[in-house]
């Protein structure tokens, strides 16, 4: 029986920011939630088309800065809501922006907290080094205050410290990230190292740099990307070589072990009917939710 060192009680807040089409698979995971004995309350999809600007013009390189401020905003106060409160915070989401309000709502709460990423991809490109301009590629950047002032985003704080910061899966890295990780030192354990060590053996590493004495309250942000696109083919940018299905089970079984999680979030669940086949759709949202049961201790035995 896992003790919770940092929760209340056995509650999660559900933040919905949706995916199109998105609230089927939300009553589901209501669901499979209350089926773990955990009571659950879910604030409601986030009606994020409100918050969208009448004008928003780059900054730089950055595209809809405006929206991706407003959004990640009052993510963050979602997050912070239910943690105040003694609760587990799970968000569902697309972007993986969305990592800077869920990261920071953690920090506000839990400020000694370490952040677990779980991607094929770093996204730690600052304003200044992204070609894509896309802010799903800079959300650690910002977490870590390397972004720079960006109008707009001037509530992201508190930063993260980046020895709090571990990733688990990359493989697909641009060469400026790579410069930044190695010049932060930020602990970062590739698909090399997985396949070198195995799967326990890398996550027992990346706990035991981010949290040794298994005493700070650990936000997970799980990008469905880190798993290769065979598991779960429904997302926006996959990249081939990645964690296998029990590889990333494994990751959730293992972090809910250690009585530490506070807030997890699950990314880039891509549902759009234009780009994904119904089946490619449902094996991804579905692999999603058992990942969600692993942070909350369902176990195969």
């Amino acid at each position: 029986m896992t003790t919770y060192k940092f929760l209340k009680n056995k509650s999660v807040g559900i933040i919905g920011c949706p995916f199109s089409g998105g609230q089927a698979s939300i009553e589901y995971i209501e669901s499979i939630i209350q089926e773990l004995e955990w009571n659950v309350e879910f604030d409601g999809h986030h009606k994020l088309t409100e918050l969208r600007p009448a004008e928003d013009p780059n900054i730089g390189k950055l595209k809809k800065p405006r929206y991706v401020s407003r959004v990640t905003e009052a993510v963050s106060k979602a997050v912070e809501s239910h943690l105040k409160r003694g609760q587990l915070a799970l968000t569902l989401g697309g972007d993986h922006s969305l990592a800077l309000g869920t990261v920071v709502g953690t920090l506000s709460v839990h400020p000694e907290a370490c952040l677990i990423w779980i991607d094929a991809h770093a996204d730690i490109n600052t304003p200044e080094t992204t070609e894509s301009g896309n802010l799903h590629g800079c959300p650690v950047s910002f977490l870590l205050g390397i972004a720079g002032k960006v109008p707009g985003f001037e509530w992201v704080k508190p930063f993260l410290k980046p020895d709090r910061l571990v990733y688990i899966g990359l493989r697909d890295v641009d060469r400026p990230e790579k410069k930044i990780l190695k010049q932060l030192g930020i602990k970062a354990y590739s698909m090399h190292e997985v396949d070198k060590y195995g799967i326990g053996k890398v996550v027992e590493m990346a706990l035991d740099s981010v949290n040794p004495k298994r005493d700070r309250p650990i936000h997970l942000s799980f990008d469905v990307d880190g798993l290769d696109p065979t598991v779960a083919p429904s997302t926006g940018t996959p990249v081939r070589g990645g964690l296998t299905f029990r590889e990333g089970h494994y990751i959730c079984e293992a972090i809910h072990n250690t009585g530490c999680l506070v807030s997890v979030d699950i990314m880039e669940v891509n549902v759009n009917p234009l780009l994904f086949d119904e089946a490619s759709v449902f094996e991804t949202v579905t692999i999603g939710c058992s990942l969600i049961r692993c942070c909350l201790g369902e176990t195969l035995l």
